[in-house]
């Protein structure tokens, strides 16, 4: 997992008590662990237990923590390890050969944990640094990721700007995005989402406008 100093001041703030550090890691970290919960098949309410779980663990674990960069990789393999365990409980999983199957069973999803994750932390920064743009450049931008596509006609007509300026405007938009700190935090990665957002591909619009609206 790359380093992100997002997370690692998070994770800081958080083991010295900061409630709203604290939040903020639970509120990143949830869709992670209900992707993993999902993926097992849990109810809802197990689902729920194995959260809970989870999160009282790493109360425990916050100052202990060498790494917090590691600590998606930590939340994963617990979540993992939970799930398990209420499969287990409720006879989902067969004894017979139990210990390997389970080391089977997370070996095969950790890599779809991972992306989980790395999609989840791409929303996150994405909306951040949306919300931080101001209301008319919002609009622009929710303009520009409709699907289907709206027209510049269209958007010009709607927000009563020149066709001429919607093009360069996104450009100080998009420009704006990649120097906010939760999006600079992802620029060094496989994807950028700001130079997605760019590009503007058909199939990955409505995607990319559902994370900008949360």
């Amino acid at each position: 997992m790359r380093d992100n100093p997002v997370v690692t001041d998070l994770v800081a703030r958080a083991a010295k008590g900061e409630k709203q550090a604290w939040d903020a890691l639970v509120e990143r970290f949830i869709p992670l662990i209900w992707s993993i919960c999902r993926n097992h098949r849990l109810s809802n309410a197990d689902a729920e237990d194995v959260g809970q779980i989870v999160w009282m663990q790493l109360t425990g674990q916050l100052g202990k923590i060498r790494d917090p960069a590691a600590l998606p990789g930590w939340l994963a393999t617990v979540t993992h390890r939970e799930c398990l365990r209420v499969m287990d409980a409720t006879h989902r999983l067969p004894m017979v050969g139990y210990v390997i199957d389970a080391e089977i069973i997370a070996d095969e999803r950790s890599a779809a944990a991972e992306q989980e994750l790395l999609a989840t932390e791409r929303h996150a920064a994405l909306r951040e640094a949306f919300a931080a743009l101001s209301p008319s450049d919002r609009q622009l931008i929710a303009l520009l990721l409709d699907d289907p596509p709206v027209s510049y006609t269209e958007i010009s007509a709607r927000l009563g700007i020149p066709v001429g300026s919607i093009g360069p405007t996104r450009r100080r938009c998009v420009d704006k995005l990649r120097r906010h700190p939760a999006i600079a935090a992802l620029i060094n990665t496989d994807t950028d989402p700001a130079k997605e957002m760019a590009a503007r591909q058909p199939r990955g619009g409505a995607s990319l406008s559902q994370a900008l609206r949360g």
